[in-house]
């Protein structure tokens, strides 16, 4: 009998501002289980498909990304915040509300042979998202797929993703923001 993962998921109002409902995935990866059941579910589909690489982003998409490198048995990637890193970096730029923000990865841990998966815990607008997707993209890997615990629909992320020609999944979808 599977559990029911998005039971695991709290749901915060008001969270960072008002009118928000974050939904905070601590209590999913806090409950042992859940968390093992929720990275098995994102790996699965994707094995014997390929993969060599999986991506996660920064910061809760390294918690999912590595579980699921780890449960395909392929390396990991981090995509950081600018300047966290060492060694030499390529970067990409997206746009927030208010500004610029800048994410990173190793400039030589990727080639044109390589298929990479990538991982975040949410999908919201996308922005973030879309630019990892360049990111690896940049490098000649192949990104061709990205995988979120949850998706919010409503804010239109995995539709800006697929039109990139990204399929995504998720394992959960929650309506609004």
């Amino acid at each position: 009998m599977s559990l029911d993962l998005k039971s695991l998921v709290r749901t915060i109002p008001d969270y960072p501002k008002k009118g928000i409902l974050f939904r905070d995935i601590t209590t999913l990866i806090e409950h042992p289980e859940g968390f093992r059941e929720s990275v098995e579910r994102i790996a699965a589909p994707y094995r014997g498909r390929g993969i060599t690489h999986v991506a996660g982003i920064e910061a809760r998409g390294f918690i999912f990304g590595a579980g699921v490198a780890i449960a395909l048995g392929v390396g990991f990637i981090p995509v950081r915040k600018k300047g966290k890193l060492p060694g030499q970096t390529i970067g990409q730029n997206y746009a927030l509300e208010y500004g610029v923000d800048t994410i990173e990865i190793h400039a030589d841990v990727l080639a044109p042979a390589h298929k990479v998966l990538l991982v975040d815990d949410l999908i919201a607008t996308g922005g973030t998202a879309i630019a990892a997707v360049g990111l690896l993209r940049r490098t000649g890997a192949s990104v061709a797929d990205a995988a979120f615990v949850i998706d919010l629909p409503d804010l239109g992320g995995g539709d800006k993703l697929k039109a990139e020609g990204v399929a995504v999944t998720a394992l959960m979808e929650f309506a609004g923001h």
